[in-house]
């Protein structure tokens, strides 16, 4: 059967504020569900939130017979929220070099998970392939009543060294337009992969592909023992020349990684470019299609490393996620160094195909809940089982954070929600699942000062990220306020990259005028 993808896109509209904490335990166990068992319960959603029940505000779209006029009957209320695993960081890191540059982000491209994800939650990991589910919040704000920030968190089992891992079959896909003619495109590009070439194992092999406004190879298939200097010429020899006609370039891309599939090996796509396609096919699903049962009959997966201060972020990501991959942005030799050498396992092995995450809201303890994000990954909860519809690629060493704003029915006490995910085994694609799930019992203070640092992380990220949307969460501090707590958050952890957002707030707040206030007392608004 051909694969299906279902997603729900829409516009964020939250509304954060105080309520009651929550603390989750982690644990499930993970179920190996045969085909005949997937048959049965894909006709309904799980986990099932125990009690049924109706939640205020929280309904699914009316539904009634096309063309029929006068009124609807309503959908039952929805206590279910189902999307795709993602572990892009491409809008967060394209973030901090605008705002690097003296400009604010575009909203169009900000994604709070992106954020979100962009720093380590210290989960607990498993043992071997799947994943952790831990569960948790804290109250969001001092005034906003009976809110909280609900912290779903996934984690794979940790990242091999790179004697480890199996041998990497790469296809490198090079953009080398006239509009990558800059040391921090072309120059950063060639400065990556030269670095690449000296991490890389004997047993490795890389082709090289470039395009502009049409598509060669520069290098077929070469293994990094005893030719090293072959490829490192190769990458040296890269000039810039015209347009960019980057479908040409992934078509040429996935055909040398077809001609030169290793198995048993690790063989990925990797496109580097800023993804300012102006020739030939421009559309990411049109591309895709061309070269899907390569994609498909080989397992070949699509890396979009983006660059450049003028850079495609949508079409990109869209390129990515069609391509079951996932994105990073590089604006320097040092965030190079993190993706090409530190991460490098992470971004070559999968131990997850086509990853979905159900949450269970109970209806008993719960008015109204929020997914923070993820608007690009939405899934319909009833696809969730069905294993035709994609979902997300998920490595070693990675982490999947998703926030939701909560608010409680009044006195609500007990079982507050349940998490599953639900994933493919990348070689026998047998389907596993594994759930969490969080009660409103062990009640430990506000999730400033009282949550432990790195959920304050992940809160000050979202923040963060919404402020530049233009979004105005009650009970979110303001830039100035982030900024110190994100300063104060890298001391306590000593993480250099939570220093990085304390600057990049800082400067985000300067280009504001520093006229970013609290949301403490907007209104409410809905809870679509």
């Amino acid at each position: 059967m051909g694969r299906r993808t279902r997603t729900y896109r829409g516009a964020v509209g939250l509304f954060l504020a105080g309520g009651v904490l929550l603390t989750g335990c982690s644990g499930g166990s993970t179920n190996d569900t045969s085909s005949a068992e997937r048959g049965l319960r894909a006709a309904g959603p799980a986990p099932a939130a125990p009690g049924g029940g109706a939640a205020a505000d929280v309904r699914r779209p009316t539904e009634g017979a096309e063309g029929t006029d006068g009124p609807k009957e309503p959908a039952a209320p929805d206590y279910l929220s189902t999307f795709a695993l993602d572990v892009d960081t491409a809008s967060y890191g394209y973030a901090r070099r605008t705002l690097a540059d003296g400009r604010l982000p575009g909203p169009e491209t900000v994604r709070p998970e992106e954020f979100v994800n962009s720093f380590r939650q210290g989960y607990h990991r498993p043992e071997g392939n799947g994943f952790t589910v831990s569960v948790d919040g804290a109250r969001a704000g001092a005034e906003g009543g009976d809110w909280s920030l609900l912290r779903v968190g996934l984690a794979t089992r940790a990242a091999p060294t790179s004697a480890e891992r199996p041998p990497a079959a790469l296809t490198f896909v090079v953009d080398i337009s006239g509009s990558m003619a800059s040391s921090d495109r072309l120059g950063l590009v060639k400065t990556s992969l030269g670095i690449l070439t000296d991490e890389l194992r004997d047993d490795d092999a890389v082709s090289l592909v470039t395009f502009s406004d049409e598509a060669k190879t520069v290098l077929p298939m070469t293994r990094l023992g005893g030719h090293r200097g072959k490829i490192h010429d190769a990458v040296d020899s890269m000039e810039p020349a015209a347009s960019t006609n980057v479908g040409a370039g992934v078509r040429r891309g996935y055909e040398e990684a077809v001609d030169g599939h290793r198995k048993g090996a690790n063989n990925r796509v990797v496109l580097l470019s800023d993804a300012l396609a102006n020739t030939g096919e421009t559309d990411a699903k049109s591309i895709l299609e061309r070269i899907d049962s390569a994609r498909r009959e080989y397992g070949i997966t699509l890396f979009g490393v983006g660059v450049g201060s003028d850079y495609g972020d949508a079409f990109m990501e869209q390129l990515t996620n069609k391509g079951d991959g996932h994105t990073t942005y590089i604006a320097d030799e040092e965030q190079a160094r993190k993706v090409f050498v530190d991460q490098l396992p992470a971004h070559l092995e999968l131990t997850a195909r086509d990853a979905k995450a159900q949450v269970a809201f109970d209806p008993k303890t719960v008015e109204k809940f929020k997914l923070i994000g993820y608007e690009d990954r939405k899934v319909a909860d009833d696809d969730f089982r069905d294993d035709s519809v994609d979902g997300g690629e998920i490595g070693p060493g990675h982490t999947v954070t998703a926030l939701y704003a909560v608010r409680l029915r009044d006195g609500a006490s007990g079982h507050v929600a349940t998490a599953t995910v639900r994933w493919l085994d990348p070689k026998t694609r047998a389907a596993h699942e594994e759930t969490g799930s969080v009660e409103t019992g062990a009640i430990d203070g506000k999730l400033w000062g009282g949550a432990g640092a790195r959920l304050q992380v992940a809160a000050v990220a979202a923040y963060f990220a919404d402020n530049l949307r233009g979004g105005k969460l009650p009970g979110a501090p303001g830039l100035g306020e982030l900024a110190t707590r994100a300063d104060e958050l890298a001391r306590s952890t000593e993480d250099d990259s939570v220093a990085k957002l304390a600057t990049a707030i800082g400067q985000a707040d300067r280009l504001k005028g520093g006229r970013s206030d609290s949301g403490a007392n907007a209104g409410e608004g809905e809870m679509d």
